[in-house]
């Protein structure tokens, strides 16, 4: 099995989900070949909610100092996948390697449904 892909599904188990009870799991993949994975993490105030994919960031910056995202997957029990929220796709979009060639695989817990570009899921991402 792809190893994002199992450290997406394994991560997703650890997801802190009591209100939407819907559980997600990301990894990604740094310029140097590591991974990281990262799960929901809800909260009664639902502002202070984290998405899976930031989690996964938030661990590669703080474990590693790594700044450059090559692939992400991003798996949820729903049959058909989910894509990143709009926070998300602007979050990895700021630290992807190439938005032109980092890809997003949708899964579910089973195996990978679709794949995108970065650049597929936000166009027109906000810059400075």
């Amino acid at each position: 099995m792809n190893p994002l892909l199992s450290e997406a599904i394994k991560t997703r188990l650890q997801a802190h989900a009591p209100y939407s009870k819907f559980m997600v799991g990301a990894a990604i993949r740094d310029d140097q070949g590591q991974i990281y994975g990262g799960c929901n993490v809800e909260n009664a105030s639902y502002g202070a909610t984290i998405c899976a994919e930031r989690t996964a960031v938030v661990r590669m910056v703080g474990q590693s100092g790594a700044r450059k995202i090559t692939e992400v997957v991003v798996v949820t029990d729903g049959a058909s996948g989910h894509t990143p929220c709009g926070i998300c796709r602007q979050v990895l979009t700021e630290f992807s390697a190439d938005p032109k060639k980092t890809l997003v695989h949708i899964a579910n817990t089973q195996k990978i449904l679709k794949t995108f570009t970065l650049e597929d899921l936000l166009p027109e991402s906000f810059k400075l």
